[in-house]
């Protein structure tokens, strides 16, 4: 089953939860992480995984509580603000993974020579950095659409100096970012 993303984050965002296992309508969800594959139709956000089925990541999952407990997924009720809080820190988590990619990550996935110490992963392999470019704007509109849903309730936007800080340290590493300047 492929949840579809712009349906489940609409509903959220007009306080609507709908369980993405039974279809149901909820006052609240259980929100959990999980690496079980056979859990990834119920992540939103971890479609478009190249990996598909076969992708044992750690996931956010929210399933009513029936379906949580069927599916042996530990977690917390939330109700609709606090699933977009959840989406919100479980974004960050991720453009915070990025970020530590492409500041240093990146050198253990090559075989560097002494002249390429030096270069970062543009240079080294472009069509990589491509993909994490890609990956992480994807990431920084989403995270954007969360930050907006939150201005446009009134509500305090959670952790708000992790923008500031995540915009210092991608444009210290020389990239842009949609995020600010």
């Amino acid at each position: 089953m492929q949840i579809d993303w712009e349906r489940a984050i609409n509903d959220i965002f007009i306080d609507r939860l709908s369980c993405p296992r039974c279809g149901q309508d909820q006052t609240e969800m259980i929100a959990g992480y999980s690496r079980k594959p056979s859990l990834n139709g119920f992540a939103p956000r971890h479609r478009n995984c190249p990996r598909g089925d076969e992708c044992d990541a750690r996931k956010l999952i929210t399933l009513c509580e029936d379906c949580a407990r069927a599916e042996v997924l530990p977690g917390t009720p939330v109700d609709a603000a606090l699933a977009i809080e959840t989406y919100m820190l479980d974004c960050r988590r991720d453009l915070e993974e990025s970020l530590d990619f492409l500041a240093d990550y990146w050198r253990d996935e090559y075989e560097l020579s002494p002249e390429d110490l030096d270069h970062g992963l543009e240079d080294v392999d472009p069509e990589a950095f491509s993909d994490e470019t890609q990956w992480r704007q994807r990431l920084e509109e989403e995270y954007l659409r969360y930050h907006r849903e939150f201005r446009q309730r009134n509500r305090r936007v959670p952790g708000a100096g992790w923008r500031s800080e995540y915009v210092e340290e991608i444009r210290a590493l020389g990239y842009d970012t949609l995020l600010g300047d």
